[in-house]
């Protein structure tokens, strides 16, 4: 075991590589390259291989193992991935593949189980928090997922599908999920769920920044968005609390950016708690966009 680790974070658009020093958790590297993702599934690797080069050109070490962050899933009994909505990665054995082209353990998980290593690890989990048990820890925002740390260890299940609280179905009638089903929860408080909310009660396509700025001026449709927001919130989390109990709940994402959801998003848990007090804390997290490829180095730390 040399003395760093390694993360990369594979997004739609870049590929970015940080490099770690074991001793200190200090950032040594950051690099990032367009990944060019749309000339396919081959290219991508290569792009892939390119940074890794380039990376341990500068430092002077080759990795040993590098943890990756992927904007879908390993299926573990097949170990193809995916649910991915950089398509070209699905039904590819990425794992393999770039175990053999990079000639290192290879270690993957989706973006929000890297969020919620990040933030356990290195993030506010580790400031407000620091011997937590379980973390649950959720990106809200075009989409909705969430990872689960249990004593510092991502918790990935039989399925490769732990954590997958988007996919819950909360409203039985509703919307028609791209995964087939109908009324997912994040059909309902995905930042596009609750456009196209706001959308059908008034017949206006727009953004849900804006949206909330009507909320604030009082309009009464923009309010009942945010009511709907809270209210399937505070039900979706209420199921959390009673399953997993975690001792922080982190939420991240652009619709994590709406305050309500701190305290009148609290306030929607109580009646769906089993349980007649509520402590948990619910966060934002602290490391912006940093959090998936540092949280795709915690995988092999």
């Amino acid at each position: 075991m040399n003395d760093f680790y390694w993360g990369i974070d594979l997004g739609g658009t870049k590929v970015e590589c940080v490099v770690i020093d074991r001793k200190d958790d200090r950032c040594v590297l950051r690099e990032r390259i367009p990944s060019e993702a749309d000339q396919g599934y081959r290219h991508i690797l290569h792009r892939i291989k390119i940074l890794v080069d380039q990376c341990a050109a500068q430092i002077g070490h080759d990795p040993d193992a590098i943890g990756f962050g992927t904007p879908g899933a390993l299926d573990p009994s097949t170990g193809l991935m995916k649910n991915c909505n950089s398509t070209a990665l699905n039904g590819q054995p990425l794992q393999q593949d770039l175990a053999d082209l990079l000639g290192v353990a290879v270690t993957l998980a989706n973006d929000a189980n890297c969020l919620a290593l990040a933030e356990t690890h290195l993030g506010i989990v580790r400031q407000i928090c620091p011997d937590a048990e379980v973390v649950f820890a959720v990106i809200m925002g075009t989409g909705v997922g969430a990872g689960i740390v249990v004593h510092g260890r991502l918790i990935n299940g039989l399925h490769g599908i732990a954590g997958e609280w988007g996919h819950n179905v909360i409203e039985p009638d509703g919307q028609l999920c791209y995964c087939g089903k109908r009324g997912c929860l994040e059909t309902v408080i995905s930042g596009p769920g609750l456009e196209r909310a706001y959308q059908a009660l008034t017949g206006e396509v727009c953004s849900l920044s804006r949206v909330m700025k009507l909320a604030q001026s009082g309009q009464a449709e923009a309010l009942q968005v945010k009511a709907r927001l809270i209210h399937y919130f505070g039900r979706a989390v209420a199921q959390i609390i009673n399953v997993l109990d975690p001792d922080v709940i982190v939420i991240g994402g652009g619709v994590g950016n709406i305050e309500d959801l701190y305290d009148a998003g609290r306030e929607a848990v109580m009646p769906h708690l089993f349980n007649p007090t509520f402590h948990t804390p619910i966060v934002k997290p602290i490391l912006g966009d940093s959090a998936g490829v540092f949280g795709a180095a915690m995988l092999v730390k």
